[in-house]
Formats: C-alpha cells, structure tokens, sequence
C-alpha cells in the first residue's frame, strides 16, 4: 500500500508520515526534505525556493518526476508531499490540517535554519500564509489544480490538538483493510 501525506505547513507530515512508516514497516520518503536540499545547495530560505519555483519550473518538475518514478517502482512507502496524491493516484491520501497559530508555534518552535526569515511568531504566520499563497498560484499555475481542497483525499485530519503519535495512529486506523 502507498499512503501519501498532504496538508498545511505545520501540520506535522514529515513526522506523522514517519511515525507511520516505522509503525508499518514501510520506507519513508519526503518532498520537504528534498525541497529543503535544493533551498540549501542554492543557499535560499524555503521561502525564497517556493518563490523561485514561480518562476522556474524545473523545481517542481524534478520533485514531480521523483513521486511518479516511486510510485511505479515501489508498492509500499509513506511519502509526505504536497502533491503526492496527485502523482500516486492509487494511494490512501491524507490531508493533515492545522490551525494558523499552533503552525507558527510549530514552525517557530523547530528554529529550521533553511527558514530564517522566521525571526518571530508574527513573522511565521505572515510567512506560513505568504507560503500558501504562493503555493496556491504556482500549482494552479503548472497543474489546474488545488492539494488544499478537502476533496483531493480519502482522509483529512485535524492536528492541531493532536500529538505526532496519535495521528499516526489515526492514520493507520483509517487505511482499508
């Protein structure tokens, strides 16, 4: 089974598409993480790669070439991506939701070197919201489509009061059988 993992900056995916992946067996994979490398070797903030990504398509396209390349040749991994459910339409997908404020705490509370930009909490949210936004364009912009609409997926939870392990396990709750 693949599962994909999508939803709000914040909203815990790498950690809660982790914590299923060891609780399955399954292989971890990470689009953030990947994103977060091209944002380094280019020596850019997040932010300043999703801007950049508006532009320049061949970001997105290489992200993409690697969710569709994985989920042909694999069957069972957890991948954490925005887009996931979009370029693995056969796997379970999964929508992680999280108010505005526990975001930035989050986000703000990780102290992420790639995102510095984050100088306070105020400065998160505005930054969460700037990221969304641009999101938003860019990928209406190269796919006519929205990873933010409820309806792209099998599951949408809400993290904002939930630990990383007790959405996991509402995850793996939630799988078909």
């Amino acid at each position: 089974m693949i599962i994909t993992v999508s939803g709000d900056a914040g909203a815990g995916k790498s950690t809660a598409a982790g914590l299923v992946a060891v609780k399955l067996g399954y292989r971890h994979y990470s689009v953030g993480d990947l994103m977060r490398e091209i944002a380094g070797k280019r020596r850019l903030t997040l932010l300043e790669v999703s801007r950049l990504a508006e532009r320049d398509r061949s970001i997105d396209t290489e992200l993409d070439n690697m969710q569709v390349k994985l989920g042909k040749d694999e069957d069972s991994f957890v991948l954490d991506s925005r887009l996931g459910y979009h370029f693995i339409p056969n796997s379970f997908k999964v929508f992680l939701k999280v108010g505005t404020s526990e975001a930035a705490r989050r986000i703000f509370g990780d102290k992420r070197k790639l995102e510095r930009e984050n100088k306070t909490l105020m400065d998160t949210v505005k930054n969460i919201r700037q990221r969304k936004k641009s999101e938003i364009q860019r990928y209406r912009k190269y796919y006519s489509l929205n990873p933010y609409d409820a309806g792209n997926y099998d599951l949408v939870l809400d993290t904002t009061k939930l630990t990383p392990e007790e959405t996991a396990m509402k995850i793996i709750a939630a799988l078909p059988k």
